[in-house]
């Protein structure tokens, strides 16, 4: 913390001060260092088995000689980078779970292009979802495969499960919106999810912008807590400034954040309006390729996970998922914490990869 020399005795302000000169210059010169050398995100090596259009089906390099034999295929949030789940050696869901005999796929959404405006939510479902599951079951002997969703990943996989039922052997669904008119949630305000709101004009965003920048979606999550995410945290990047470590950590943290692709316009435009304002997903009135969601039909085994202090995804939102699906062995988790913590925590990265694993292989 910065010291406030006028509430300390003359020699513990000037030991104070000596201190605070030193992490920082120390500070500056971890920079500089850091400067002249890229943040490398991403921890566990992957090999490209697919590509369509801006996306890429990766699958990570085993760390066992026999990987558990029905695969898991992570399905991510089109708003940020999926490269959270693998950020570093330390902090990875990805390499945790490698460790434990699993075999990993992940979907890379890449960056939408002025070209994708018109991609909509059976584009990304019924066609790039669709297809990297396929390429991963004919790699598998074509039988089911696991999906691991998570925040948006999880609500796009849940319609994708509900629509195809068959080629989809366990779900398991991490921070995902669900109900999404529960009390909670600026972002839910912001939508127009409460009723008499009157929340933002989602179709005059989109005629205007046809692509929806990254930018301005990130402001919106940055508004949500402004002090904590957008001064706050680097006040305390101040005490970290003399360790090299957790200030890299902490610059990768920022290179995600910051790293955010636009949302393809008629995607975002029937998100926002099926989902958010219209509440669709749990009346089983989202239609996509012109077909029904019905979550009643999503009978395979189900694992949710939540996060108990989770600010954008907030608790009630996931945890409705239980009273609208049809599957008779059902799991609820939850963590102690945040949004982000549930890639990051230490605690979560100790407990949640062996959760899966095992809830994965006891259903194997």
């Amino acid at each position: 913390m910065i010291p406030f020399p006028l509430l300390r005795n003359p020699h513990e302000t000037a030991r104070e001060l000596i201190d605070f000169n030193q992490k920082v210059l120390k500070g500056i010169e971890n920079l500089g260092r850091i400067r002249e050398q890229d943040i490398q995100v991403g921890a566990s090596s992957k090999e490209e088995i697919y590509r369509e259009d801006n996306l890429v089906l990766y699958r990570f390099t085993p760390m066992v000689e026999h990987p558990f034999r029905v695969p898991i295929l992570i399905v991510y949030a089109l708003v940020n980078r999926p490269y959270m789940v693998d950020l570093q050696e330390d902090r990875s869901l990805v390499r945790n779970l490698l460790k434990l005999g699993m075999d990993v796929y992940l979907i890379d959404w890449g960056y939408p292009g002025r070209g994708d405006r018109w991609l909509t939510l059976d584009d990304y479902i019924n066609g790039y979802i669709e297809n990297c599951v396929d390429v991963v079951r004919e790699r598998h002997g074509g039988d089911p495969i696991n999906v691991l969703s998570i925040c948006q990943g999880g609500t796009l996989s849940l319609c994708y499960t509900a629509l195809h039922p068959d080629k989809v052997k366990n779900l398991i669904t991490m921070v995902t919106p669900v109900d999404f008119h529960v009390n909670e949630g600026l972002s839910n305000l912001w939508a127009g999810c409460d009723a008499g709101a009157k929340g933002m004009d989602i179709d005059a965003l989109v005629d205007a912008f046809g692509n929806i920048p990254g930018e301005f979606m990130n402001l919106g999550f940055l508004m949500m807590k402004p002090f904590q995410l957008g001064v706050g945290k680097y006040l305390e990047m101040i005490d970290i400034l003399d360790n090299e470590e957790k200030l890299r950590s902490f610059l990768r943290m920022e290179e995600w954040i910051f790293d955010s692709p636009d949302q393809a316009g008629e995607t975002y435009r029937q998100f926002m309006k099926d989902f958010y304002q219209g509440n669709k997903l749990i009346k089983g009135e989202v239609k996509i390729g012109g077909k029904p969601v019905d979550l009643s039909k999503i009978r395979l085994p189900l694992l949710n996970i939540y996060a108990e202090q989770d600010h954008l995804v907030p608790p009630p939102s996931s945890i409705a998922l239980g009273q609208y699906i049809g599957s008779s062995d059902y799991t609820l988790r939850s963590f102690p914490v945040g949004h982000i913590g549930m890639y990051v925590s230490g605690k979560v990265q100790r407990d949640l990869p062996p959760l899966i694993a095992q809830w994965v292989k006891e259903r194997g």
